[in-house]
C-alpha cells in the first residue's frame, strides 16, 4: 500500500481546471453534467490557424463559454501574478488534462489537495507529449490512463487511479485519442467520487520502468519502406490524422493514412515498390513483408480513399514509393 494522501475530501471540491485541445473537452463537459464545482477554467492564449490564420480559441474555452464559466488565459502560467488570481479562487484541487505548459511547485502548492492530471498512458510507460501516437507506433497492445497527483517532473508524480484498454487491430491514434477522450471524463467523475469516500492511497511511480513518448516532429513522419511491415503500418497509423505520415513520389510528398499488414513474410521484395490494388488498399512492399495503405492526400488535395485517389493521380504496379 502507498501513502495516504486523501481523507477528508470534500464530496463537491472547489475545482480549477486546465485543458486545452479536443482531448480535455468530455473531462470538463463530464465535471459540469455531473454537478462539479468548477470555479474557472484555464486554457491556452487564443492561438491563430488555418490558411487565413484567424484567430482561434480552443476547444475547452469554446465549452466554457457555453456553459458561462470564467476563462483564464495566462502566457505563463506559472508566473507569481498569476499564481496570486488562483489563490484568490482558494480552490480546493486543480484537475489538468492536456493542457499545455508545465506547472511549477508554487502553483502546484496553491490548492488544498494539490493537482491531479490524466494522463493518456499507463504510467511510467509512456511519460510524455505523445503517449497515444507513440503506442500505436511501438505496437503496444493495450494502454490507458493515469490518474497521479502532479509534481513538478515529467509524468512523474505518484498514482491514483488507472484503467488500462486494449489497442485495437489496425487501430489510429485518432481513434485511441477519441475512445480515450471520452474515457477521461467519466474515469475523473469516479475518482472524484473514490476521493470523497476515502481513504485513498497513492503509488509512486517506479522511474525504473518509465518509458518515454517524445513529441512528433516533422521528420518523423517519412516512411522507411525498408522497415517491416508490422513497423511501417503502425507509423502510419499512429500519425493519423495528425500530422500524417508520408512518402514521396512524382517529386512531391505524398502523404498516408489508415494502414494494414498485408504480409509479414513476403520475399524478394523492394521496398517501396508497389504490387497493386487489393481490398481498396494501395499494397506497397517494405523491408519484409508488404503493407496497404487505404487512404492517401496529396498538398492542396483532400484525403481520400484509395481507389478514388488512384484515379486522379495513378501509381502504376512496379512504380517504386520514396524517391524524390
Amino acid at each position: 500500500m502507498g501513502n495516504l494522501v486523501f481523507e477528508g475530501f470534500p464530496a463537491r471540491p472547489k475545482i480549477v481546471f486546465m485543458g486545452t485541445p479536443d482531448f480535455a473537452v468530455p473531462t470538463l463537459k463530464a465535471l459540469l453534467d455531473h454537478d462539479g464545482h468548477v470555479t474557472a477554467v484555464v486554457t491556452q492564449p487564443d492561438k491563430p490557424q488555418g490558411r487565413g490564420k484567424k484567430i482561434v480559441p480552443s476547444p475547452v474555452k469554446r465549452l466554457a463559454l457555453e456553459r458561462k464559466i470564467r476563462v483564464l488565459q495566462p502566457e505563463k502560467v506559472s508566473s507569481p501574478s498569476f499564481c496570486e488570481q488562483i489563490k484568490a479562487l482558494n480552490p480546493d484541487l486543480i484537475i489538468l488534462v492536456a493542457f499545455g505548459q508545465i506547472l511549477k511547485k508554487r502553483l502546484l502548492d496553491i490548492p488544498r489537495w494539490g493537482a491531479v492530471n490524466i494522463h493518456a498512458s499507463l504510467l511510467p510507460k509512456l511519460r510524455g507529449a505523445a503517449p497515444i501516437q507513440r503506442a500505436i507506433m511501438n505496437n503496444e497492445t493495450r494502454t490507458g490512463l493515469t490518474v497521479m497527483r502532479m509534481d513538478e517532473g515529467m509524468d512523474s508524480g505518484p498514482i491514483l487511479f488507472q484503467e488500462e484498454v486494449l489497442v485495437m487491430e489496425d487501430e489510429t491514434a485518432g481513434h485511441l485519442h477519441d475512445r480515450l477522450s471520452v474515457m477521461a471524463g467519466d474515469l475523473m467523475v469516479r475518482s472524484l467520487r473514490t476521493l470523497a469516500a476515502g481513504p485513498v492511497y497513492e503509488r509512486p511511480q517506479d522511474s525504473a520502468e518509465a518509458t518515454y513518448a517524445p513529441k512528433i516532429e516533422g521528420e518523423t513522419g517519412l516512411v522507411d519502406w525498408a522497415e517491416p511491415a508490422e513497423k511501417v503500418s503502425a507509423l502510419v497509423r499512429a500519425l493519423d490524422p495528425k500530422p500524417g505520415a508520408y512518402t514521396l513520389w512524382g517529386g512531391r510528398k505524398m502523404k498516408l493514412f489508415s494502414s494494414t499488414v498485408i504480409d509479414t513474410t513476403l520475399d524478394r521484395v523492394v521496398p517501396g515498390r508497389v504490387r497493386g490494388l487489393r481490398e481498396a488498399c494501395l499494397v506497397v512492399e517494405s523491408g519484409r513483408g508488404s503493407v496497404g495503405i487505404r487512404e492517401m492526400q496529396v498538398p492542396g488535395k483532400k484525403r481520400l480513399p484509395a481507389v478514388e485517389f488512384l484515379r486522379g493521380v495513378p501509381i502504376p504496379q512496379g512504380s517504386i514509393l520514396g524517391k524524390a
